[in-house]
């Protein structure tokens, strides 16, 4: 189940598993030809994959030359999520059932609270996170260490087999950013970062954050075809905290 938000600014679309990890992905409003928003605020829960195959319903049949139109239509409390889907003079109608939504998580994730920041091209973690075992036995984990001192930046990779580190110095041609008020070094279980290597392969730069309590964000800006940004971003509870003095 996804929980939508809906505002003047734009869609909000959020998934939670286990309390946590969290990822929302925003659409602004400047990225649909037509935006209309009645209420400061609308939201309501909605079955997540019954939405992706309806709207894969011409995925993967467009003609050459036919770009598929969306409208969605969302009437207030209690009722559907209406799609009307063309191509090709052809209609498709789907009405998808609403919940009421549930409170989502608030990871509280100010700046004030941020205590590592870095900006990176993203195919700088693409290959990295590739190359992780995610089935590993032991409970594999990432263990994520940022410095002002060397090696400024490492990612391990830590299991019951084996350990396996790489470095990335602040000052590579992938780091665009590096920020760091201090050494901090937490673990997060690799299954639990699964679900951030879809967007991580289509977004063009990532923000990594940090705060004080070892909650990480990875922030993926993805480009459209139509040169409008597009958000994701994926919070992710530390397995331990250890902070190094």
């Amino acid at each position: 189940m996804a929980t939508v938000i809906g505002s003047p600014e734009g869609l909000r679309v959020v998934v939670e598993e286990g309390k946590c990890i969290q990822a929302s992905a925003f659409l602004q409003s400047q990225m649909f030809q037509e935006y209309h928003s009645q209420d400061d605020v609308v939201t309501f829960k909605i079955n997540l994959n019954v939405l992706v195959e309806c709207l894969n319903i011409f995925g993967g049949s467009s003609l050459p030359g036919v770009a598929p139109s969306l409208k969605m239509c969302y009437g207030g409390y209690g009722s559907p999520l209406s799609l009307v889907l063309e191509e090709a003079s052809v209609l498709t109608d789907c009405n998808i059932r609403t919940q009421e939504a549930d409170d989502t998580l608030e990871f509280n994730f100010c700046n004030t609270s941020v205590v590592n920041k870095i900006v990176m091209r993203s195919e700088c973690l693409r290959d990295i996170f590739s190359e992780f075992d995610y089935n590993c036995c032991g409970v594999p984990v990432l263990e994520i260490l940022t410095s002002p001192d060397p090696p400024y930046f490492r990612l391990s990779t830590i299991s019951n087999m084996s350990t396996s580190d790489t470095d990335i110095p602040k000052d590579s041609d992938m780091i665009e950013t590096f920020s760091c008020t201090k050494t901090m070094r937490q673990r997060y279980k690799l299954a639990l970062l699964r679900p951030s290597i879809k967007p991580l392969t289509i977004a063009q730069k990532v923000l990594l954050r940090t705060d004080e309590r070892g909650i990480l964000c990875l922030q993926f800006m993805v480009k459209m075809e139509d040169n409008h940004i597009c958000f994701v971003e994926f919070f992710c509870c530390p397995e331990e905290e250890e902070e190094i003095e």
